[in-house]
């Protein structure tokens, strides 16, 4: 097996993990259940994601295409940065349910974005 579906196979494992486990968050978030103070509910996000980071760092590197060089490489960064401000205040910093139900919503609309980005090759992503 190539690198790049190395890379490509471990990065796609991370990003169906990471949302499963966002969307998970945040149904628990609006049934306030306690499972959201569990260590390993805190602790396995940010594993993940840093695994993540890495296949996504390796893939750009193997097929050379990088954030503010390609444009859809840079919209999908753009994405994240969205998914995970979104996120934020989504399962934390939301002042209210009702906050942070908007802001839940509004990060799993920047996940299908960014899929949508990965899968056209397109800034545009599924506006195109």
């Amino acid at each position: 097996m190539t690198t790049y579906l190395l890379l490509k196979h471990l990065h796609v494992t991370f990003v169906v993990i990471s949302i499963t486990g966002f969307f998970l968050r945040g149904v628990w978030m609006l049934r306030d259940s306690p499972m959201l103070d569990r260590l390993w509910v805190k602790v396995v996000p940010h594993v993940n994601d840093t695994l993540l980071l890495a296949a996504a760092t390796g893939l750009s590197i193997v097929q050379q295409q990088y954030p503010f060089v390609h444009g859809w490489v840079t919209a999908k960064v753009v994405g994240l940065l969205a998914y995970i401000g979104f996120g934020m205040f989504a399962l934390r910093r939301g002042r209210s349910k009702a906050v942070r139900t908007g802001f839940w919503l509004a990060s799993l609309a920047s996940f299908a974005y960014i899929v949508s980005v990965a899968l056209t090759k397109n800034p545009a992503g599924i506006f195109a």
